[in-house]
């Protein structure tokens, strides 16, 4: 059985809130722990957010309970009546993720069926140690940089796996591909956005988020790679256009990486398209078909080697050593 960092949060933070709520002999002092237990989010933003949320609700909700139960009476439909009004506000006033932690609070009021100024100041206290404890602790986050890095290594894998098969399709027709690549770097990018966003969460005060930014761009790189697919079929594999085509996505294949080399791919990219622009104009009606269809796999290409370029700034000293070697990265 494994234990989240959630449940040893929880575990940790309310009985410290009960016990400060004890040490400063505060009525109610359990509502302090229910307080931190409903605080601890699974990321730093939502912690705060929900803290912020729990605590302008409960303030709103003794004002509530004090106008209600003081000029109506302390009875159900008095309480029902007070609730109606009580949770459109919130809503209204985008605080209802505080309704559960203010409701604990209106049954205090209600059950001790008297409110004064020393009361209301007892549910603060409450309010501000239950809710405090709960965003202290959750100011501890483990890091998510390990997961991502590994989970990055995985996509690319993905990636160059999945350009090296069009490479061959374009070949050779190579129809033993089942493309589970494409599925398994689909669910991976589900995944993985979803940690990237609680990274993002997790360190608010960022300017640059490089997991989120970086995994947003390989998603729309997919989208670009999904699209090709059609484009690729449609290639015969006879004429030199076509070799020349499935060596790009070979050396596509060989080259992706975090570092951003991409202009070195799109200046290929651009004499490539300049030799095609030389060749004879096509004859039939199926030339002409096939020309325009690596045309516009030529813009899918030049879109997925742009969104890379505007991913990162280009390393040009990466850029001098990988033309020295003849290795690129996208």
């Amino acid at each position: 059985m494994k234990i989240g960092y959630r449940t040893i949060k929880t575990a940790v933070g309310t009985p410290i809130a009960i016990s400060i709520a004890q040490f400063l002999e505060l009525e109610n002092f359990v509502t302090a722990g229910i307080l931190t237990m409903l605080c601890i989010q699974p990321s730093r933003k939502q912690s705060v957010d929900s803290a912020w949320n729990r605590f302008a609700a409960s303030i709103l909700a003794s004002l509530f309970s004090f106008f209600f139960f003081e000029v109506f009476g302390y009875n159900t439909i008095v309480l029902g009546v007070m609730l109606a009004f009580f949770i459109p506000t919130t809503v209204l006033l985008k605080i209802s993720q505080g309704i559960t932690t203010s409701s604990v609070i209106i049954i205090n009021l209600y059950s001790a069926e008297y409110i004064d100024y020393l009361f209301l100041f007892n549910q603060f206290m409450l309010i501000f140690v239950g809710v405090g404890v709960g965003l202290l602790v959750n100011l501890y986050m483990p890091s998510l940089d390990k997961s991502l890095k590994g989970k990055q290594k995985r996509l690319e894998s993905y990636f160059q796996t999945i350009l090296h098969e069009i490479a061959l399709y374009i070949r050779n027709k190579n129809m033993d591909w089942a493309g589970k690549e494409l599925v398994e770097a689909q669910k991976l990018l589900d995944e993985t956005l979803d940690l990237a966003e609680l990274d993002r969460e997790n360190h608010m005060f960022r300017s640059k988020h490089t997991y989120y930014d970086y995994f947003n761009m390989r998603r729309k790189q997919f989208i670009l790679l999904e699209r090709m697919l059609p484009l690729v079929v449609k290639l015969p594999n006879t004429d030199t256009v076509s070799e020349q085509i499935a060596n790009f996505f070979e050396k596509l294949s060989k080259s992706v990486h975090p570092e951003n080399t991409a202009v070195v791919f799109l200046e290929e990219l651009e004499d490539l398209r300049e030799q095609f622009l030389d060749e004879d104009l096509p004859s039939t009606k199926k030339e002409f078909e096939t020309r325009a269809n690596l045309f516009r796999l030529l813009h899918e290409i030049e879109d997925y080697l742009i969104l890379k370029k505007r991913f990162k700034k280009t390393d040009f000293e990466f850029v001098k050593r990988m033309k020295k070697t003849g290795k690129k990265s996208v």
